[in-house]
């Protein structure tokens, strides 16, 4: 493939609701890519370790331009590890489109253009991925960026709290605080929230709620 179009190994392209983040509800074109360098042992895309496809920036724009909205998030796995995607992002950028990259946080996030909103998933220790968390990636956040913590026990909690305090993320940032679907009922954070009075922005995974009997596409 050229270097004016090259490949970026892709797992799925859909049409769906985007379920997290503060643009939640939104339509929204997902581009997952293939491969991850974590593991988090809720992980739901596990599918996408491995699988997929070779496609060319342009075969994706294409295939994107099919489904008719303007909003593009390019997920994974962890999209950062192909360093190709910043040729789709300035492709798309090119076509007017609104562009998410969505990222686990343990690869620097300052080589993605300027233009696009990231969103940061801080692990939680529950994940078991927690140490490879890049720290430094907090002073490269910019103001319309955002970070969201994965919760699955008041262990997560009471560390997610102290991370937020110790790096000032809800001056700096959108920070969302979100449940671990299946290993803590959204009325139990949604609680300790409350009574903590704590400023962060509790959401859900609406995709789950939309599709609960569909794994993929959604």
């Amino acid at each position: 493939m050229s270097k004016n179009n090259p490949t970026l190994r892709v797992n799925e392209i859909f049409k769906s609701i985007q379920g997290e983040s503060t643009y939640a509800g939104i339509p929204c074109i997902f581009v997952r890519l293939t491969g991850c360098n974590l593991r988090c042992s809720y992980c739901d895309t596990t599918y996408a370790y491995e699988e997929g496809s070779d496609m060319s920036v342009n075969e994706i724009l294409n295939k994107i331009k099919r489904y008719g909205c303007r909003n593009v998030c390019i997920t994974g796995g962890e999209p950062l590890q192909q360093k190709n995607v910043t040729k789709l992002i300035n492709l798309l950028k090119r076509n007017l489109y609104k562009i998410f990259v969505e990222t686990g946080g343990s690869i620097n996030i300052d080589f993605l253009p300027k233009s696009v909103i990231r969103i940061m998933d801080i692990k939680c220790p529950d994940s078991g991925m927690d140490k490879e968390m890049d720290w430094k990636n907090i002073e490269r956040l910019k103001a319309k960026d955002e970070v969201k913590f994965i919760i699955s026990s008041k262990k997560d909690y009471e560390w997610a709290k102290r991370i937020a305090r110790k790096y000032k993320l809800l001056d700096r940032v959108q920070t969302l605080f979100g449940v671990a679907h299946g290993r803590l009922r959204p009325k139990t954070l949604a609680e300790w929230i409350l009574k903590d009075n704590l400023g962060v922005r509790f959401q859900l995974q609406l995709h789950k709620y939309i599709w609960p009997d569909k794994a993929r596409g959604v």
